[in-house]
C-alpha cells in the first residue's frame, strides 16, 4: 500500500460518551475504511453534541471526510462522492469524499467547516484537518456562509415558531445558533469561519447581558430535557433573532468564486490525494 498512513490518529472522546455506542462507530468506520477502500484523514462529531447543548437522548451524528485510490478520481464512471450508513437506533453515520468537500468550503458550506471545527473527534490527521482550516480560512466565500445561516436560521423559525406558541427546546437552538452566528459575523468583519462549539460562539459575539441570562439558562434546562421538552421563545431571545436576521437579510453571497481559490482548491486536492490515498490495488 503507497500513501499516507494513519498509525496514530488524533482522538477526543468526552469521558460521558456511552462507550458501546462508541464502539460500535469504530467497527463502524474500519468497516467502511476496508470495505470502501478509502483512507479516513478525519472523523468527527456532529450535532448537538459538538455544539455544546446535547440533551440526555441526544442522537450520536458521526461524519467523516474520507479519500478514494487516486485510480478512482481517473475514471468516466467515478464512485459516489458521498458514503451514506443506514440509521441504527441513535447512530447516524455518513461521508463526504474530499472531492465534494473542498469545492462546498469555497462556497461557504457552514457544514464543512463545522465538520473541521468538531472538539469531539473519532479519529484524525491532524495535518489533514489544519490543510483544510487554512484553504477555509483563505478562500471560504464569508458573503455564502453569512446567508447560510440566515437561510437556515429563517427556514427553521418559519417553520417552528408562532406567537403565543411553545417550541421544542432542540428547535429553538436551531434558529438561536444561526442568529449568534450572524452577530459573530458582525463583530468580526476580518474573520469568516465561525466557532462551531456554541458556548464559544456565544462568548465570542459579544451578546446583550441579558441574552446571556436566558441562553445559559436554556442549555442549562436543554442538558436536562428530552429532545421534545418545549417552551415559550423569550421576549428577549425572539427580539435578538429579529435583530440579526434583519441585517443578515441585506447580505448577498459573493456572485462568482474567484479564480484563485479554484486554484488553490486544485492544488489542495492533488496533494491531499497524494498523500493519504490508499492506493490499494
Amino acid at each position: 500500500m503507497r500513501g499516507r498512513l494513519l498509525a496514530a490518529p488524533m482522538r477526543a472522546i468526552p469521558a460521558d460518551f456511552d462507550t458501546a455506542t462508541v464502539a460500535a462507530i469504530d467497527a463502524k468506520l474500519a468497516e467502511l475504511i476496508r470495505d470502501e477502500r478509502i483512507a479516513m484523514p478525519l472523523a468527527i462529531e456532529s450535532g448537538s453534541r459538538a455544539w455544546g447543548f446535547a440533551s440526555p437522548d441526544s442522537d450520536y451524528d458521526c461524519r467523516f471526510l474520507y479519500v478514494r485510490r487516486q485510480a478512482d478520481y481517473l475514471t468516466p464512471w467515478p464512485p459516489r462522492d458521498v458514503i451514506e450508513v443506514p440509521l441504527v437506533g441513535d447512530l447516524d453515520i455518513n461521508g463526504w469524499d474530499v472531492i465534494k468537500a473542498i469545492p462546498l468550503i469555497v462556497k461557504g458550506n457552514a457544514v464543512v467547516l463545522e465538520w473541521l471545527q468538531s472538539p469531539i473527534v473519532y479519529r484524525a490527521d491532524p495535518a489533514f484537518r489544519a490543510a483544510l482550516l487554512v484553504f477555509a480560512q483563505d478562500h471560504a466565500s464569508r458573503g455564502s456562509i453569512i446567508r447560510h445561516h440566515y437561510h437556515l436560521g429563517e427556514r427553521q423559525r418559519r417553520t417552528y415558531f408562532a406567537p403565543g406558541t411553545e417550541v421544542p427546546i432542540k428547535k429553538l437552538f436551531y434558529v438561536l445558533r444561526p442568529a449568534a452566528t450572524l452577530r459573530w459575523m458582525r463583530v468580526h468583519p476580518d474573520r469568516a469561519i465561525p466557532p462551531m462549539h456554541f458556548p464559544t460562539l456565544m462568548a465570542e459575539c459579544d451578546p446583550p447581558p441579558e441574552i446571556v441570562r436566558v441562553v445559559d439558562d436554556l442549555v442549562a434546562r436543554k442538558a436536562v430535557t428530552r429532545e421534545l421538552g418545549a417552551a415559550l421563545v423569550p421576549t428577549e431571545i425572539d427580539r435578538f433573532i429579529d435583530a440579526e436576521f434583519d441585517i443578515a437579510a441585506a447580505v448577498r453571497a459573493d456572485p462568482v468564486e474567484k479564480a484563485e481559490a479554484r486554484a488553490a482548491g486544485n492544488a489542495l486536492f492533488a496533494d491531499l490525494v497524494r498523500q493519504y490515498s490508499p492506493d490499494r490495488y
